[in-house]
C-alpha cells in the first residue's frame, strides 16, 4: 500500500487523478453552454444541445444499430465462453494455457489492426454484409472480458457441489445449467456489462466496418464532430458517460470492481 504521509506519491497520484476528471468535467460543463462552439467559458446556461441530439438521425440509428451489435456480439460471447472456461477447468484437458491465451490473444491486439483485418478479410475479400462482420469483431473484442472473468469465477467456486448433484444422478449436462451457472451468474452477468461496454463504446472496430447502411454509435459522433463543432457531442458524450457510470456500478454491486481490474 502507498504510505499516506508520502507527499511525492500523495501529489503525484494527486496529478494523475486531475488529468482524469478534469476533461470529464470540461465536457460535462461544455454541454450546458448557450454558446454554438465548444467552450468551458459559460456565458449562458441551455439544454438545447441535449435536444438536438434526438434531432440527429445518425444519433439515433446508431445508438439503436450500437446497442443491437453489442447485445448480440455479448450474448454470443457469453454463449461460447462460458462453455469454453467450463471445459479448461476440467482435469485432463491438454494445452489450457495455449487455449486460454488463444481467446485472450483479441485483448492483446491493437483495436485498429482487427478492424482492417476484419475489413480486408470479411468486406472485401469474402462480401459478407457489415451487420455479421461486425458482429465478429465485436465479438472477439468481448470475448476475452467473458474468458478472464468466467475464469475466476470458476476457480473460486467449490467443485464438489457439483460432484455431489453427479453423485445425487444429475448428468453432467444438468449440473451445468442448474448447479456450475447459478453459482457462477455474478461473473456472468458482470461480463456481459463488460462486454456490452466495451463493444456500444468502441470506434476502430466499429469505424472501418460500418457503412452508411448500418452506421454505428461512434462513427455517427466522429462524423458529426468534424462538420459540427458544438457542444452536441459534449451532451451526447455526457449521456455515454453516464450509462457507463450506472452499468460499472451494477457490476459493482453484483461483483465488485476490484475483481475485474485484478
Amino acid at each position: 500500500m502507498l504510505d499516506s504521509k508520502n507527499k511525492v506519491l500523495t501529489f503525484i497520484s494527486f496529478i494523475g487523478l486531475l488529468f482524469l476528471i478534469l476533461p470529464l468535467i470540461m465536457v460535462v460543463i461544455s454541454s450546458f453552454n448557450i454558446e454554438s462552439t465548444i467552450s468551458i467559458q459559460i456565458t449562458g446556461i441551455s439544454f438545447q444541445w441535449y435536444k438536438n441530439i434526438f434531432q440527429q438521425p445518425d444519433f439515433i440509428e446508431g445508438f439503436k444499430s450500437s446497442a443491437l451489435v453489442a447485445i448480440i456480439s455479448s450474448m454470443i460471447a457469453l454463449v461460447i465462453g462460458i462453455p469454453a472456461v467450463y471445459a479448461l477447468s476440467q482435469n485432463g484437458v491438454h494445452h489450457k494455457k495455449w487455449f486460454h491465451s488463444l481467446f485472450l490473444s483479441p485483448a492483446l491486439i491493437p483495436e485498429i489492426v482487427i478492424g482492417f483485418s476484419l475489413y480486408q478479410l470479411a468486406v472485401i475479400d469474402l462480401r459478407m454484409p457489415v451487420f455479421p462482420s461486425l458482429i465478429i469483431g465485436h465479438f472477439l473484442l468481448c470475448i476475452p472480458y467473458v474468458i478472464r472473468l468466467v475464469s475466476a469465477s470458476m476457480l473460486m467456486m467449490d467443485h464438489h457441489i457439483e460432484e455431489a448433484a453427479w453423485i445425487s444422478g444429475c448428468s453432467p449436462t444438468k449440473s451445468f445449467f442448474f448447479v456450475v451457472l447459478p453459482n457462477i451468474k455474478t461473473s456472468i452477468i458482470a461480463a456481459f456489462m463488460m462486454c456490452f461496454i466495451n463493444s456500444f463504446n468502441n470506434l476502430p472496430i466499429s469505424l472501418f466496418i460500418s457503412g452508411s447502411s448500418f452506421i454505428m454509435l461512434p462513427p455517427a459522433i466522429l462524423n458529426y464532430l468534424q462538420n459540427n463543432y458544438d457542444p452536441t457531442v459534449s451532451a451526447i458524450s455526457v449521456l455515454l458517460m453516464l450509462l457507463t457510470a450506472i452499468m460499472m456500478l451494477i457490476i459493482d454491486k453484483t461483483i465488485g470492481i476490484e475483481k475485474i481490474t485484478n
